[in-house]
């Protein structure tokens, strides 16, 4: 077991937690073991919405969010830093469901080459759509049957970089809690507020009942995002990566916007188009706002 990175204090203190006896012993054939296998392959169902955090880095992220943890579970043979120490006595606090697990089990469940020993079975965070209010300067992100987890984890990532207030998604294909969201958003998913709607038209009479304008990313577009100005809060209607946008988007109020292609492909990835139109809203909207006249 290597603790040599360990000062004496934390040494100490680590001695402690494992001889305290609050961690069960449990092993690969555990019901906790079977459940993150499930929900790292994305097998069964998951109404909890629950995700898998692995490392120091995850565990930080659980922290700094307020993130609601399940389950904790530790290998003390994979821990070896101060820094280890210090968050599992912080996780401790957040949770009675404690567990220890030898490096063989623990390799069960690793997704890391080099495992450190920790990991938690935590809560996608939840909000409630009546006390969600928009501030003036507005902008929404709307996922219509984004079919890849890994571009709507990445999309979400970017809108915590640009300062995006929500991502509303419709016609879901994907869980939130799928693992390679979860990978693809590092963390985003924790921070970005995240509401799905039952219809188009549910999120549609939202937008409206509060003032937003509506722009579908649509090719054929005449009006381009660059000649743009957005005046009020804005929305951006990304589709399908197989199919585009919904049918009955086209029946609504809304308007089109292009990226221009100055190239010989004819469109771009969803993810990559959403980043150029969400980025110079938000830096015409939030940042630039009297960019556009």
């Amino acid at each position: 077991m290597k603790k040599n990175n360990m000062n004496e204090t934390n040494l100490e203190i680590f001695n402690s937690i494992i001889e305290s006896k609050k961690f069960s012993a449990i092993g690969e054939h555990n019901s906790i073991i079977k459940q993150i296998k499930s929900i790292q392959t994305n097998s069964k169902s998951n109404p909890e919405k629950l995700f898998i955090a692995e490392g120091i880095w995850a565990q930080q992220k659980i922290l700094e969010t307020n993130t609601k943890i399940q389950s904790l579970i530790i290998c003390p043979e994979y821990i070896y830093t101060d820094e280890a120490v210090v968050i599992i006595e912080k996780l401790m606090c957040l949770t009675n469901n404690l567990f220890i697990v030898s490096s063989k089990t623990f390799d069960k469940i690793s997704e890391r080459d080099k495992p450190d020993g920790l990991m938690s079975v935590a809560y996608l965070p939840k909000y409630d759509i009546s006390k969600f209010n928009t501030p003036a300067k507005s902008v929404i992100l709307i996922l219509d049957g984004i079919e890849i987890p890994g571009n709507i984890g990445t999309m979400i990532r970017m809108c915590d970089g640009a300062s995006v207030d929500a991502v509303f998604i419709c016609n879901r294909k994907a869980r939130l809690a799928n693992p390679k969201l979860i990978k693809g958003s590092m963390g985003a998913v924790l921070t970005v507020p995240i509401f799905e709607f039952n219809s188009v038209s549910e999120c549609y009479s939202w937008l409206k009942e509060n003032k937003f304008d509506i722009y579908l990313a649509d090719t054929r577009a005449e009006k381009n995002y660059f000649d743009t100005a957005y005046k009020n809060k804005t929305a951006f209607v990304m589709g399908s990566e197989r199919y585009g946008i919904s049918r009955e988007w086209y029946n609504y109020d809304c308007k089109l916007i292009s990226i221009p292609m100055l190239g010989k492909c004819d469109s771009l990835n969803v993810g990559i188009a959403a980043t150029v139109l969400v980025y110079d809203a938000t830096m015409k909207i939030k940042i630039k706002n009297s960019f556009c006249k």
